[in-house]
């Protein structure tokens, strides 16, 4: 029952069908925007823990590297600081000075300067390169401080060796005082890190870079040579090891996760950038496919909403017809007998609670037998509709119940209607009739007319039970005015309305 109403419902406004449908149609492609959201979402955090464990591979590769050669540097120190190695003779010394690893690709020269900034010891050369780097900042940071320990220069072209850009790390040495004595300087190019980096695939437009805490560049590399990674300058906070942003590049506009880790134990940082683009490249696929599919059907899903709530309207009209058909006497237009004592038996409960009275008019036309046999049954058709519009002109209150109730006979049930009021009515509807002046030729009236009962019952009456009992006394007084000349109204008197007032019989109108 319930299913029932709702088809109904929706079936007599398809308009709410259709906005069913397409509030459905709205949530499906909210989940579907928020799943797409997550997706891209996770693409940007597995990018992220990418490119982190990318930057801790380099990291430590880097780390260790300086590491490494910082240790050949101390043992350059401590060996310096012993007067017998000094002591040796040149080519013996600088085999003690320096061990084969300074001579590594991409490791440039050791060299050991005093305190002026001369070369007085070289891996490349017995006896020195004539070198000065008392002008380096590497030179000047280790003479200005006694507690630099290892100090990484910014990239610059060495003055000999043609090495290219190359980095340099510095080691302070002392004399027995404690007081500057020069340095020792180890260079390393640049063209390390670039080779170390070109083993990363970040992408095509991807970069790499490492870079000083001050934001000083020192290696960058892309697998496009148009694109030059410019120095991500990192802000870290204290003790951050990590920090990641997405930003767009000002070279060439690309916008890229930069991800950027301190390398621990030196003032450097390397960043990996990965271009947006390629990060959400698959989720893009998707999204649009998925997006595709989902607006697919949701248009499918409207146009056959639209395309059902057609079928409903009609399926609901053509029931509404069939009811209507059903319920509708096909030649007066009057309600048939059994939508009438449906409405009826309503109408009497409702007296029956409200204490209202009810009227009830029983209408037959005088002589129609004869009249069908002489003007034939087309005419008599006629007459039977003139009839019932006469009787739905006047009885048109939106609770009156107007019936063909038989043959020639109508029934009329008029709610909250009073004797007088009752009485009222049916002489309007035999007025009406009889002012029409159908022809009748076997009518003492000589035109076509009715003849009316009428009862009105009380809703507290005693002994009526059934409609059928208030139908029986219209029908009695019905009777009693075709026995009076037909013509006419015929009901109980006024203050004799009981069940049991059958003989009092009241000749209302003539």
């Amino acid at each position: 029952m319930f299913v029932r109403r709702i088809a109904i419902a929706l079936a007599s406004r398809p308009s709410l069908f259709i906005a069913g449908t397409a509030s459905l149609a709205g949530v499906i492609s909210i989940l579907t925007a928020a799943l797409l959201y997550e997706m891209r979402s996770d693409a940007m955090l597995r990018a992220q823990e990418f490119s982190e464990n990318i930057t801790l591979i380099l990291e430590r590769d880097i780390a260790r590297n300086i590491e490494t050669y910082d240790l050949s540097l101390q043992a350059v120190v401590d060996a310096v600081h012993n007067p017998h190695v000094m002591g040796l003779p040149p080519e013996i010394r600088q085999l003690v000075l320096f061990d084969r690893s300074s001579a590594a690709r991409d490791l440039g020269s050791l060299l050991v300067a005093n305190a002026q900034g001369s070369v007085f010891a070289d891996s490349r050369a017995v006896p020195p390169r004539s070198v000065f780097v008392g002008d380096r900042d590497y030179f000047a940071a280790q003479k200005t401080a006694k507690d630099v320990g290892l100090f990484i220069s910014k990239p610059f072209l060495p003055r000999v060796g043609g090495e290219g850009l190359t980095v340099g790390l510095s080691r302070r040495l002392n004399d027995v005082d404690g007081k500057f004595s020069g340095i020792v300087v180890g260079t390393l190019r640049v063209s390390y890190y670039t080779h170390l980096f070109e083993g990363v695939n970040v992408g095509a437009a991807g970069t790499i870079a490492l870079s000083g805490l001050d934001g000083t560049l020192y290696a960058s590399w892309s697998s496009d040579s148009r694109i030059v990674p410019t120095k991500p300058s990192p802000v870290f906070a204290e003790n951050a090891k990590i920090l990641t942003v997405v930003a767009t590049s000002e070279h060439d506009g690309v916008e890229r996760l930069l991800t950027s880790r301190r390398i621990e134990g030196y003032p450097l940082a390397v960043t990996v950038g990965l271009p947006t683009q390629d990060i959400y490249r698959n989720w893009r696929y998707r999204a649009m496919v998925i997006g595709s599919i989902v607006a697919t059907l949701n248009v499918l899903l409207l146009a056959a909403s639209v395309f059902f709530a057609e079928q409903l309207r009609k399926r609901f009209e053509m029931e509404r017809q069939l009811e209507t058909l059903a319920n509708t006497d096909g030649l007066t237009g009057l309600a048939t007998r059994r939508a009438f004592d449906a409405a009826f038996d309503s109408e009497w409960r409702r007296a029956n609670r409200t204490q209202q009275p009810l009227g009830v008019l029983m209408i037959d036309v005088d002589e129609f037998k004869q009249y069908n046999d002489h003007y034939g049954h087309a005419a008599g058709d006629v007459a039977l509709r003139m009839i019932s519009r006469c009787i739905l002109d006047n009885a048109r209150r939106p609770g009156d119940i107007a019936g063909r109730y038989g043959g020639e006979e109508f029934c009329v049930v008029l709610p909250s209607t009073d004797q007088t009021g009752t009485l009222r009515m049916a002489e309007k509807i035999r007025g009406a009739i009889e002012a029409k002046g159908e022809p009748h030729a076997f009518s003492r009236h000589g035109r076509v007319t009715v003849s009316i009962g009428a009862y009105v019952y009380s809703g507290d009456a005693l002994g009526m039970e059934t409609t059928q009992d208030c139908l029986s006394r219209a029908d009695e007084y019905l009777y009693a005015a075709k026995s009076a000349g037909r013509n006419c109204v015929m009901s109980s008197r006024p203050n004799q309305m009981a069940p049991n007032a059958k003989s009092d019989i009241l000749l209302a109108v003539n």
